[in-house]
């Protein structure tokens, strides 16, 4: 009987290369997969993934634990909306805080060997960019609040419990199987979708905030590494590309690589106005390579994004709160 490794999330972008790419490499797991298909597609899941439909939260993952025993845990599973996250802070704390907390327990009631964590950038806050591993989180919306709720609590599993646990905190990650649907997230997805339906590409501002985009190939090796490699082992770690954009000059590669597109500029939204992080502990802890430039890896993703079926968009149909929601938001509820 084969070793497994169980990734919650396995329909979105991270969890479903993630989960190809250790059926094409690590041959000798079973890959377990969990998504609750909110914001992933089955069509993204591998068909040697053994999956489960069902929310993070739900009780019934105490019996795939006990299962399937798995040796290593991907917590994937999230809905990455900083900007949308005040509007919808009970959905946000569930899906996010709850759920992890869920995951939390049963990695320890299985021994497992190893949790692997994905946060966010959106725990540094405003700070004092590049961010580096040693500053001091201070998140300004409910998203990275429970990004680094989930953190602090997962140290403590480790203090108390000696869970031993991995948190990566990737940033604007993208490439193919990206959900390119949803209003909220995924700025490179959400432009593809607006040109594909002959809409504007949409900044809020003025489009000087600066990102870091990272490209999900260069991703994959490293959290493979970040599960089995004894120097990762209770280690927080930046993961991805190490170079800075302008979102406007980010949109304009974009328009370059799809032959056309007008950028549109709205409200300012409440958000981070510069975001990029230091990179070199992915390098040394988790032999990270930054090998796709923004233009390489956006031709990759617009050659896949021209071929995907016309799905609905999802939008939220009711917010839990409406006050100071942008306006680009509420024409489209």
């Amino acid at each position: 009987m084969k070793d497994s490794v169980l990734i919650t999330g396995v329909a979105g972008l991270i969890g479903s290369r993630l989960a190809q790419w250790l059926i094409e490499n690590r041959q000798e797991y079973d890959v377990i997969g969990v998504d609750d298909l909110s914001g992933g597609y089955t069509e993204n899941i591998h068909d040697s993934v053994i999956f489960y439909e069902m929310d993070c939260v739900s009780k019934e993952m105490k019996a795939i634990f006990a299962k399937h025993k798995p040796k290593y845990v991907f917590h994937l599973a999230a809905y990455a909306a900083e900007g949308l996250s005040p509007f919808i802070r009970n959905f946000n704390y569930k899906n996010n805080l709850l759920a992890t907390s869920n995951i939390v327990n049963e990695c320890i009631r299985n021994d497992v060997n190893r949790l692997v964590f994905t946060s966010s950038m959106a725990v540094y806050g405003i700070g004092n960019p590049p961010f580096d591993e040693t500053h001091q989180p201070t998140p300004i919306d409910p998203y990275g609040v429970a990004k680094y709720a989930c953190e602090m609590d997962i140290k403590i599993a480790g203090e108390q419990h000696g869970l031993d646990w991995s948190i990566l905190r990737p940033h604007n990650v993208y490439g193919v199987n990206q959900n390119i649907w949803d209003v909220y997230r995924n700025v490179l997805g959400i432009w593809m979708y607006q040109y594909l339906h002959d809409q504007p590409l949409t900044i809020f501002g003025d489009g000087s905030q600066q990102r870091d985009f990272s490209s999900i190939n260069d991703l994959l090796e490293p959290f493979w590494n970040a599960a089995v490699l004894p120097k990762a082992s209770k280690e927080i770690i930046n993961v991805g590309s190490g170079k800075s954009y302008t979102i406007l000059d980010a949109a304009n590669i974009l328009v370059e690589v799809m032959g056309g597109g007008k950028i549109e500029f709205l409200e300012q939204r409440h958000e981070v106005k510069n975001a990029h992080p230091t990179w070199e502990k992915s390098v040394e802890y988790l032999n990270f390579e930054d090998k796709t430039d923004l233009k390489s890896g956006l031709i990759e993703m617009w050659d896949w994004a021209k071929q995907q079926p016309m799905r609905e968009r999802f939008v939220w149909s009711e917010y839990e709160l409406e006050k100071g929601l942008y306006g680009s938001w509420k024409s489209q509820s």
